[in-house]
């Protein structure tokens, strides 16, 4: 289903009073010096999902601040959507500085995060990646929840749920006598949420192999891809998600002993990782070189977004890549704006230089970043 964000808006968003962008459903490159406000739109663009967007900020780390003041102010932004039923206008923001959670409207009626993904589904790439396979498996896991969002918003949920399940498990076993009824009762919650987590994760997984293996290669090498983990190896054998869920219940209960002692839950798919394999020299992607790791992650996320670009139930997906350009020779950079164009995606790219951006002038939208001002260049 075809849907571009035709208009932004910000309100009192980081260092934005007020900032707006008529796209047209184009998409847009974003060039000005460092700290000019360039990654603050993709971040408001990010939170047109479930969660806290590509920085992960605290809903009172967004709001702006004067000079002196301590606490930042209430914020909004808003996107007009253009997709096959017309436009809807889709809203997000806080209506108090210590709000704990933030408001979620569409054509004026509120409604959960979740909600959001029948209209945008953002997916992201920023610097922070760079070392998504020299880090550990917490950053890859996280990176992979979020194509698993893109494609199933309600494992947002889940994932969310298992960890909360979780932690009130852990903090249930640190206590001097752990009602056991009570962590059946948790354990119950983690189990069925983690079993969804594993599954959903899987699905991604092989359907992603099934298009990097189809697909046409260009100047992104391709990845072999696996999970590792007991209940992501289920999954992958198969295993329905009811036998999984109370294989997972049973190994909860039996670890209560060893998860008190060890201070932490040690089994369950938050122990699990993506597996990444350049498949021209069949070296883990952490051996490779810097480039050869951003090409890594571009071929994951492109091929992501072209299957679910062709779609006819869900919105195509909208591509945030800050600083992406940089890093990438004008092979690749212009492979990159070729796949783009190719695949009928509406993109938000940021970088330092307006040269980055030679070839996709007259093919997208050209804005300066100057002191979170916006000029937009004429084509």
């Amino acid at each position: 289903m075809r849907s571009r964000i035709s208009h932004l808006s910000l309100t009192d968003f980081r260092s934005y009073e007020h900032a707006a962008l008529d796209l047209e459903g184009r998409s847009v490159f974003l060039f000005g010096a460092n700290g000019a406000g360039k990654t603050n739109l993709l971040e408001a663009v990010s939170l047109f999902s479930p969660g806290r967007g590509l920085r992960g900020a605290n809903l009172s780390e967004v709001g702006r601040r004067r000079p002196g003041e301590e606490v930042g102010r209430p914020w909004a932004v808003s996107a007009r959507v253009s997709g096959e039923d017309g436009e809807t206008q889709v809203g997000t923001g806080v209506e108090t500085a210590s709000a704990s959670r933030r408001l979620v409207r569409i054509d004026g009626e509120t409604v959960s995060p979740g909600a959001m993904a029948a209209h945008l589904r953002p997916i992201w790439l920023t610097p922070t990646q760079d070392r998504l396979f020299l880090d550990g498996a917490a950053e890859r896991r996280r990176f992979l929840d979020r194509l698993v969002f893109a494609d199933t918003p309600g494992h947002a949920a889940q994932v969310s749920g298992y960890e909360r399940a979780q932690r009130e498990r852990m903090r249930v076993l640190g206590e001097t006598a752990p009602d056991p009824t009570w962590l059946d009762a948790l354990e119950a919650l983690a189990a069925k949420a983690g079993a969804r987590v594993a599954v959903a994760r899987t699905r991604t997984l092989v359907a992603l192999r099934e298009e990097i293996e189809g697909r046409v290669e260009r100047a992104f090498p391709p990845a072999r891809l696996g999970l590792s983990g007991e209940w992501e190896g289920m999954a992958l054998q198969g295993i329905d998600v009811e036998t999984i869920e109370a294989r997972l219940a049973d190994a909860l209960a039996s670890a209560r002993g060893r998860d008190a002692a060890a201070g932490r839950a040690l089994t369950g798919p938050h122990r699990g990782d993506l597996v990444v394999i350049h498949q021209h020299n069949s070296r883990p992607a952490a051996q490779c070189s810097t480039g050869e790791q951003k090409a890594l992650i571009l071929n994951l996320i492109l091929a992501q977004a072209a299957r679910l670009s062709g779609a006819i139930s869900q919105p195509n997906p909208i591509l945030l890549l800050d600083e992406v350009a940089a890093h990438l020779d004008q092979t690749r950079r212009d492979a990159l704006f070729d796949e783009i164009e190719a695949l009928s995606l509406q993109v938000f790219l940021t970088g330092a230089d307006e040269t980055l951006f030679e070839t996709l002038k007259g093919r997208a939208l050209g804005v300066r970043v100057d002191a979170s001002s916006l000029t937009v260049l004429d084509d």
